[in-house]
């Protein structure tokens, strides 16, 4: 096998494998047709961008890196409010606790051996921060339209590129800007080991116009069009026979069959607020919802299952083991999602696979939105089914994987590639020796579980791959 020196990441936010076609994306299906694509990839639960991109970092599952959701409550920062993973919040919780993540990521690890890691991307600023959190004191960047890691980046950028133009839809004005700073700044400057862009789209139109619909089509046309212009300026730079690329989605997508607003429902229903007395703080994530019950009381947890499981909009439920096992929930651990930081309990919405008017299957209920818009966050095997691609000098040709691989599995097999798997034992993915041309280590055992919980009316069923030690949620829902 012959090694890169050097890794690219490049993640296209919702970007679900059916819409790598010819018409839509044909430099990504030309760079698939090529390379390796990793036909049974998998997001981590909850499927929302903040808790997959710290999972895609670490190479940890939720509850060991302690993000939970793209809102949720941080005990250990406010133990009494649900904020949002947004930068500064996120660096507020920094300056509270001392850590907005509680496992080191792909670039603390970089930083060790005097490597660096880069990332740019027009996506959220809780996105952007969470895919280096520690920049500040261990090198590399972060660079957004909104803030840059270090700090002080952010106007020598500005003063060199002008400013970042205004979002719109599709995002495309961004992505160009985002792709000039990687071409002329990032990658021929700063040189990093590894480097990561992540694209906006197609999730910000697709959240608007639902999936596949309205100016879906364009959204993804584009983002494929700047792809291919990063692979020009390797290939003009003789940096394509020295670079892996992999390319990645945060998560699947489902179109919203109805919006749940499930925390005056609860209020209506008798729940206080988390500051009281049995009382509930609950955190929306899309098609998944958050519940911190007042100082982890099992009795209330019990309550609150039971008034959940009780509405046909309930689907899976998962209790951290703070609070016992409330009829009808399974382990919050049989997921990955119990830990520090991790919420008492955790609901998917249930879903379908009715298909949308542009042919899209996938219905799900949210906590926000309008029915008909796109959305994500839920157990829908629409959602837990993402892109998994790469190519490169350390990567089989034509192949497609069929084994269970994740976003958990991208930092380990990136570290394998750049000579430190002694790195990967503390993580939950695995390295993918199956899409390295020398595949070196045999691959561990392959099995599939499913589990079930029931309780008065109500019963769930989720189903688990295991590749290993890895796990890799394939789907769950109301049965």
């Amino acid at each position: 096998m012959v090694n890169a020196n050097r890794v690219l990441v490049v993640v296209f936010d919702g970007l679900q494998p059916a819409q790598i076609t010819p018409e839509l994306m044909p430099n990504l299906t030309e760079f698939a047709r090529a390379g390796v694509t990793l036909a049974n990839h998998h997001p981590v639960f909850p499927t929302v961008t903040r808790v997959n991109v710290s999972s895609l970092v670490t190479g940890c599952l939720p509850g060991r890196h302690g993000l939970a959701g793209n809102t949720f409550l941080c005990r250990d920062y406010d133990p009494h409010r649900v904020i949002p993973a947004m930068e500064p919040t996120l660096q507020a919780i920094v300056d509270t606790t001392g850590r907005a993540l509680l496992v080191p990521t792909l670039a603390d690890i970089l930083h060790r051996h005097g490597m660096t890691y880069v990332a740019i991307g027009t996506g959220t600023s809780g996105n952007a921060y969470m895919q280096n959190p520690n920049a500040e004191g261990s090198g590399g960047a972060t660079i957004h339209p909104d803030f840059t890691l270090p700090r002080p980046l952010y106007a020598e950028l500005e003063e060199r590129f002008g400013e970042w133009p205004a979002q719109d839809l599709p995002n495309t004005a961004r992505l160009v800007h985002a792709r000039r700073i990687l071409t002329e700044y990032i990658l021929p400057e700063l040189d990093p080991a590894v480097t990561l862009i992540w694209s906006s789209e197609p999730d910000k139109t697709q959240h608007e116009d639902g999936v596949g619909l309205g100016r879906a089509s364009q959204a993804l046309n584009e983002a494929d069009a700047e792809f291919g212009e990063i692979l020009s300026w390797l290939d003009r730079n003789g940096r394509l026979e020295t670079t892996d690329i992999f390319i990645a989605s945060d998560h699947g997508y489902s179109t919203i069959s109805a919006a749940i607003p499930i925390e005056s429902m609860m209020r209506e229903s008798g729940f206080a607020t988390v500051d009281e007395q049995g009382g509930v703080a609950v955190a929306g994530n899309g098609g998944s919802a958050l519940y911190y019950v007042h100082k982890n009381d099992p009795g209330v947890a019990e309550s609150l299952a039971r008034w959940l499981t009780a509405h046909d909009w309930c689907g899976p439920l998962f209790a951290s083991e703070r609070v016992g096992q409330p009829a009808g929930a399974l382990p919050a651990s049989l997921i990955g999602c119990d830990g520090p930081r991790s919420p008492d309990l955790i609901m998917s919405f249930a879903w379908n696979s009715d298909p949308n008017s542009s042919g899209y299957p996938g219905h799900a209920f949210s906590t926000g939105g309008a029915a008909g818009q796109g959305q994500h966050g839920s157990l829908s095997r629409h959602e837990l089914k993402n892109v998994g691609l790469a190519g490169g000098p350390s990567i089989r040709e034509g192949a497609a994987i069929d084994t269970p691989t994740g976003n958990i599995d991208l930092a380990p097999t990136i570290l394998h590639l750049l000579g430190f798997s002694d790195t990967a034992p503390s993580m939950d993915g695995r390295v993918l020796n199956e899409a390295l041309q020398d595949a070196g280590a045999p691959l561990p055992g392959r099995w599939s579980a499913t589990y079930e919980a029931e309780a008065k009316g109500y019963r769930q069923r989720i189903q688990i791959s295991h590749m290993g030690a890895s796990r890799y949620v394939d789907w769950g829902n109301r049965v």
